[in-house]
């Protein structure tokens, strides 16, 4: 991989235009690419809400390059942004290559100055949010996403790390200050209020009055908040969901981690866990002549259940395996033959882990139907009384996983009551 920490020019945007004459002197490129840059064909990508994203291709290969905008795309210039996520996704992609290998784009090129990532390309691969639109199953899904997030949770925090390195990366992702700013408001605050930027389906009006008039669980929303915000734990993606995965038959690749910062470790679970189930509930509005999609739905809840099962397993194994960090070390336990209590903190651990990343999953939902951006499972729903419908029931569920996350004893018991929820609807 070449880095350039800066550029001999100042900033400038990229287009498919002008891509191949700016970037066609990198050997990341013309490595893969081929040396005439006049047959590459590039293609603008970038269906997100912040960045430029173009696949390069020729004959000889395919790569993608991305590139920070000063402002977020899907305000506008009315919102800017700094330049320097593309610096903490850059970090964070290297991290999570060395800590779950196999599962994220190798990075190939860096320029700091220009905001730009030159990346691996994953074909045929499609983001996995498409996919559930789609009805399309993905064996082995939950095993990759559940050992993901077992292995950078763990691997990035006190249990594991070396505490020299670890507060050298607590200090580095704490400059990503804009994009945890747009984390802590657009998921923590501004669904509870009439906010500037939220937006919702007409038919749920009298459910958001009802929720913004629910004291217990705003309360229960701030308590998360601080939780998010005081608790840095670990290196999360900051971002994880089913449009940060891409799939291809039987194998996924995460990507996408600008908003990478040091919290909680619930959180990146919760977040992901939160838009299967929107992705559940949405299945209504996705059938077609074809028939219900009661098996597709099934499904979905059966990878909920695997990917926190894996999830749990895998922490579990890096627990008696590699807790060679500051926390919870085995010279107070192992060496003084107290294996068991080791064992008590790891149980102790993970039920931690459990009520929050059901709490964090709530207010995901809520963050994703009231707020400023929303989900292409509910979105593309046509039929506004059915997308009203569907979100509807997100928020059912999302209330009680935050308000009553203590009394959920399982997975099979949250999968019991999104059925429960569906069904009387």
């Amino acid at each position: 991989m070449s880095s350039a920490a800066a550029s001999t020019t100042d900033y400038q945007a990229l287009s498919a235009q002008t891509l191949p004459a700016r970037l066609g002197a990198l050997a990341p490129l013309t490595d893969r690419l081929g040396p005439d840059s006049a047959r590459w064909s590039v293609k603008e990508i970038g269906d997100g809400n912040l960045n430029l994203v173009f696949i390069v291709t020729s004959d000889r290969g395919a790569l993608i390059v991305k590139q920070a905008l000063p402002y977020v795309r899907l305000v506008g210039e009315s919102w800017p942004l700094p330049l320097k996520r593309a610096f903490f996704e850059f970090h964070a992609l290297t991290r999570q290559a060395r800590r779950a290998p196999g599962t994220v784009p190798e990075v190939y090129h860096f320029d700091e100055a220009q905001a730009l990532l030159v990346m691996e390309f994953f074909s045929p691969h499609v983001i996995l949010r498409h996919s559930l639109m789609a009805g399309e199953t993905h064996d082995g899904l939950a095993t990759t996403l559940g050992l993901f997030c077992a292995r950078t949770l763990f691997r990035g925090s006190d249990l594991c790390m070396d505490a020299p390195a670890r507060k050298a990366d607590v200090a580095l992702f704490s400059g990503n200050v804009e994009l945890c700013d747009i984390t802590e408001t657009l998921i923590f605050t501004d669904p509870y209020f009439d906010a500037p930027r939220n937006h919702h389906t007409k038919g749920l009006d009298a459910a958001v009055e009802r929720l913004r008039a629910d004291s217990a669980l705003k309360i229960e929303v701030q308590h998360l908040k601080a939780k998010f915000c005081n608790h840095g734990e670990t290196m999360l993606h900051g971002d994880l969901h089913t449009g940060s995965v891409m799939v291809s038959g039987n194998e996924a690749k995460v990507i996408d981690p600008e908003f990478a910062l040091y919290g909680p470790m619930a959180f990146d679970i919760g977040m992901l866990l939160a838009n299967f189930w929107m992705a559940y509930f949405a299945q209504s509005g996705h059938e077609d002549a074809r028939g219900a999609r009661d098996q597709y739905r099934q499904w979905i809840l059966t990878v909920i259940e695997d990917i926190w099962g894996t999830f749990h397993a895998e922490f579990t194994r890096l627990w008696h395996e590699e807790r060679t960090g500051i926390l919870y070390e085995r010279s107070l336990f192992e060496a003084q033959g107290q294996g068991e209590a080791a064992s008590r903190a790891l149980t102790q651990k993970l039920y931690e882990i459990w009520r929050d990343m059901l709490g964090f999953a709530g207010v995901e939902i809520i963050r994703r139907t009231l707020s400023l951006a929303h989900i292409a499972e509910n979105d593309l729903i046509e039929d506004e009384a059915m997308r009203a419908h569907c979100e509807a029931q997100g928020l059912e569920l999302a209330r009680r996983l935050i308000v009553e996350r203590s009394a959920f004893g399982d997975m099979k018991a949250v999968n019991d009551l999104a059925r429960s929820i569906a069904r009387k609807s």
